[in-house]
Order: C-alpha cells, then structure tokens, then sequence
C-alpha cells in the first residue's frame, strides 16, 4: 500500500464519497471516522477538513446529528446518514465508480508508455 501522503487536491475530490461510505456501516463520531479513513489508507485527515464537510452534509440533509454520552469523558457527536444520505451514498459510490473506470483508462495508459 501507498506510504506517503496523497496529494491534497486528490484527498479533497474523494473525500465527500469516503465519509459517506464510511456512515453506510452505521453512525459514527469525527474520531472513529478519521481513523477509518487512515486505516483505509487515506492518510491523515484532519478535523479541520472533516468536520466542515460533515457540516455540509448535514446542510444538504444527508446527515443527522445526535449527541451521546462519553464513557467516563465528554459526550461525543454522532454523525448518521439519513434516508436521503443512504440513497446520496450509493449514487455517489456508483458515480465515483464509474469516474474512476475512466481515469483509471487514462492514467494506466501512461504507465504502459513506460514500460
């Protein structure tokens, strides 16, 4: 797997289509999403850059917040998708699928050239 840090126009493309996927599997808080993301193999993204997008999400209806109490510590604020944000996820997973086939047409090009 990729080591190094992704180039961040790359990671802002994406982004929006991994959260969303990552709340498929169910609500989650900024922490747990950040590091489902890092162990994916996005790398490190902050919470300056997930929390406005989370926000955005919840703007467009596509996700709800609940706040739940911390075990012992602060309360944490969990993110949900909504019947509209399930449906947003799989179109964006079947769009970001279809661009991906295309770019990927494109690029693998390049590395034939190489050899």
């Amino acid at each position: 797997m990729f080591q190094g840090q992704w180039p961040s126009e790359w990671l802002r493309g994406v982004l929006g289509v991994c959260v969303l996927r990552v709340l498929l599997d169910g609500p989650s808080y900024g922490y747990a999403i950040i590091q489902r993301l890092a162990d994916a193999g996005l790398g490190e993204v902050k919470g300056g850059t997930l929390y406005p997008l989370l926000g955005r999400l919840e703007d467009a209806g596509h996700v709800e917040v609940e706040w739940r109490p911390g075990d012992g510590g602060p309360g944490r604020k969990y993110f949900a998708l909504t019947e509209t944000g399930r449906d947003h996820a799989l179109q964006q997973a079947s769009e970001w699928a279809a661009f991906t086939t295309v770019t990927r047409a494109l690029t693998d090009a390049a590395l034939e050239k190489k050899g």
